[in-house]
């Protein structure tokens, strides 16, 4: 890889790092909001949720817009975006009045420019390389920085508090800044601008393209839905049992919280300059992935031991990590820049889905038993091998089912399993 690639890969990695401190910063801070505005547990949750909601509904939005009027157009005002919406947090905690429904305004519009933000940066990484060996190892680079945000932000958060309770809040235009200015004068997307298609002709380029490609790409929103479902759900678990449970609070809840986040980065960066072009290894990567964190969460319900748990989620860790940069690759590869942005962005939403749903859910699993959680974490990881073995089949993509189509044109590189 160009050392000059490797500067435009660090200015993108920091997008991911900004989005996910900015919502996850806020997760170990939310008891004291609660207290210091005077609202129900179920008011300082919206603050969270408005963020989520407001990127599952925008995002494939925004991937449209990418594709059709270019990367940075849209990353860089979405940046812009997240940064007003934390100002407006920022001075409601500190000055306003009725500075819960402000916040509120502000997470809405930190939710839009994540939306156009992060997403955008998986197509973006495709676009820049010829080399699939190297948009793997940069989607591997991409996915760490996403972790690294996850496994810092809820210590980063709880030692702010510490100082000022709504110190987080303010911490999220800096960072928007930061990576504003690194992504326009580092990034430079590739001088050969593509084709802007019709609307009406790009709706019907997507129908075709779900209609040729649909098993495998459902097969990968379903397992990156999972994922983060299973991701998000384990942690609420383990913030909730730390404190209640075994008496671990503030900013040591936080780095054990980040043991199995830790695991997932390093798999992840490691996944991702190993899977390289191969879209049979990154196949079975999730595959073998998925079955690590089915069976090393199901070893838990045998046993509340606290060292077992956090042995077993470090195992966990690294099933999740290992598979993340598979499923980029696989999507990013697998279609055509015309519409990469918006399949990409698809994805995109189906993780945040999981992301909305899994502290709900695990809540109410919580209220059955220990084993209910870990049973259910275990069967969806299964659903998601499952689909892994049976939808993903790359190895197949030149099979005869091709031959006689020379003349068309294929909506997509990467070709599922003839039926």
């Amino acid at each position: 890889m160009e050392a000059k690639k490797k500067w435009d890969l660090l200015a993108l990695a920091s997008i991911p790092l900004v989005m996910t401190l900015g919502n996850s910063m806020l997760i170990p801070v939310l008891p004291e909001i609660e207290k210091e505005l005077n609202i129900t547990s179920f008011q300082v949750s919206m603050i969270i949720t408005v963020y989520s909601i407001v990127a599952i509904l925008l995002i494939p939005i925004a991937g449209y817009l990418s594709d059709r009027f270019g990367r940075k157009k849209v990353i860089i005002p979405s940046l812009f975006i997240a940064g007003i919406g934390g100002l407006i947090s920022g001075w409601a905690a500190w000055q306003a009045d009725n500075a819960f429904m402000i916040i509120l305004v502000g997470r809405f519009l930190q939710g839009v420019g994540s939306s156009g933000a992060a997403p955008v940066v998986l197509p973006l990484v495709g676009d820049m390389f010829n080399n699939e060996e190297e948009v793997s190892s940069g989607l591997g680079l991409i996915e760490t920085s996403n972790t690294i945000g996850k496994v810092i932000s809820p210590i980063l958060g709880a030692f702010l508090a510490t100082i000022i309770w709504f110190l987080p809040f303010w911490l999220i235009p800096v960072f928007s800044l930061l990576s504003i200015i690194l992504v326009m004068f580092l990034v430079k997307v590739p001088k050969k601008e593509q084709e802007k298609q019709p609307f009406k002709e790009f709706l019907k380029n997507i129908k075709q393209i779900f209609h040729n490609e649909g098993r495998w790409l459902m097969a990968i929103f379903f397992i990156g839905g999972i994922i983060m479902f299973v991701l998000f759900g384990i942690l609420f678990y383990l913030s909730t049992i730390l404190e209640e449970k075994y008496g671990i609070k503030g900013i040591m809840k936080g780095l054990v919280l980040a043991v199995p986040l830790l695991a997932l980065s390093i798999s992840s960066y490691i996944a991702g300059k190993r899977i390289k072009q191969n879209k049979v290894v990154m196949k079975w990567c999730t595959f073998i992935s998925m079955v690590i964190l089915g069976g090393s969460v199901f070893l838990i319900t045998f046993t509340e031991n606290v060292y077992f748990l956090l042995g077993s989620l470090f195992i966990a860790g690294i099933g999740i990590g290992a598979a993340l940069p598979s499923l980029d690759a696989l999507i990013t590869e697998g279609i055509e820049k015309e519409a990469r942005g918006t399949i990409t962005s698809i994805y995109s939403s189906m993780r945040f889905v999981g992301v909305a749903l899994g502290p709900p859910i695990y809540a109410i699993l919580m209220r059955s038993s220990h084993e209910m959680v870990f049973f259910t974490s275990a069967g969806v990881s299964v659903l998601a091998a499952i689909a892994a073995f049976f939808a993903i089949k790359p190895e197949k993509e030149k099979d005869g089912g091709e031959k006689g189509n020379k003349d068309k044109k294929p909506s997509s590189k990467f070709k599922p399993a003839l039926d």
